[in-house]
């Protein structure tokens, strides 16, 4: 059986705002702790109405003060956007405050729009540099960062682990060069999946941090007592898509029963497109989904994102999705 995670999108619903969001983080972690998932990611994303991680090593820090083994990381940071050397004095202050247990994917698209990068005061032709900021940052967080005249203090030596996060070949393409491992983000973006695992595991060279390939595949999975539930639960992650399709970005909204009236054909197809790596049921059609996703990507792991509104249900999806593959 192999492990399973949660990225966590810090939604604000409807009902909510940024600190309950943040907060019900926080819950969802020691629930999943306690459950036995292996780790705990948020992401970064700028000027999403509905996301309040986009400060992303501070929502780290919340959710790791409160929870004691589960691994607390970035899925991802977006690199372009940062400094290499401020993300690794991040993760290096987050390494000291809990040991062993922190994380560090990293993305090379924005994360945003191209106005919001500008007011980032990031250029777009930064994602250009991402291998040489990949391999900056490492040189900041490894042992011999000690011998630098310019430090990252206080990462050197901390060796927080990277990985690269992507959903095309050029991601898997650099993970294999560096010897990292790669996680796919086939819950928002399955098209190139097969191929990209393909291109990693063939191309795959050891590094210090790692002897053989090890792939993590993120799948949207919503689990609830019954298929009808479920489905019902799930549409509020399709309206979500929905609104981000049509350019139209609203908060976290509850399910309806009646999806079909809510997008258009158009929008419909795109949407069902990106989240065509989810699996959406009773605990025993998330079994057989996700064992069949298993057995196709030959996976060494899945991260998890079950976007449900209610913060109770949630709960209960992700007790369900570990019950159901333990099983």
């Amino acid at each position: 059986m192999i492990p399973l995670s949660i990225l966590e999108l810090t939604r604000i619903a409807d009902n909510t705002n940024p600190r309950i969001a943040l907060d019900q983080a926080q819950d969802l972690a020691r629930h999943a702790e306690q459950l036995g998932y292996h780790r705990f990611w948020l992401a970064e994303h700028h000027n999403f109405p509905g996301i309040a991680s986009a400060a992303t090593s501070i929502a780290i820090s919340h959710v790791a003060a409160k929870t004691k083994t589960i691994r607390v990381g970035a899925g991802g940071i977006m690199l372009p956007n940062h400094s290499p050397m401020v993300i690794a004095e991040q993760f290096g202050t987050l390494a000291h405050l809990y040991p062993d247990r922190i994380d560090l994917g990293l993305g090379r698209a924005p994360g945003t729009d191209q106005l919001t990068l500008r007011a980032l005061r990031r250029s777009p032709n930064n994602a250009e540099h991402f291998p040489q900021d990949v391999l900056e940052l490492q040189a900041y967080l490894s042992k011999d960062a000690v011998h630098q005249k310019t430090r990252a203090v206080p990462a050197c030596g901390t060796e927080v682990p990277l990985w690269i996060l992507g959903s095309s070949t050029f991601g898997a393409m650099l993970a294999a060069q560096l010897g990292l491992p790669y996680s796919f983000a086939s819950h928002f973006a399955p098209q190139q999946l097969h191929e990209a695992l393909a291109v990693y595991r063939h191309h795959f060279q050891a590094s210090e941090q790692l002897a053989k390939p090890y792939a993590m595949v993120g799948v949207n999975v919503v689990c609830a007592a019954s298929d009808e539930e479920a489905k019902f639960l799930a549409t509020s992650q399709q309206m979500g898509f929905a609104n981000l399709v049509s350019g139209n970005m609203r908060l976290s909204q509850p399910p309806i029963d009646d999806i079909e009236s809510y997008w258009t054909p158009a929008v419909r197809r795109h949407v069902m497109q990106m989240l065509a790596c989810s699996v959406v049921g009773s605990p025993e059609t998330v079994r057989k989904g996700l064992q069949q996703l298993q057995e196709k990507t030959q996976a060494d792991e899945f991260i998890i994102v079950s976007d449900v509104y209610d913060h109770q249900k949630r709960i209960e999806s992700i007790r369900l999705i570990m019950q159901a593959w333990r099983q």
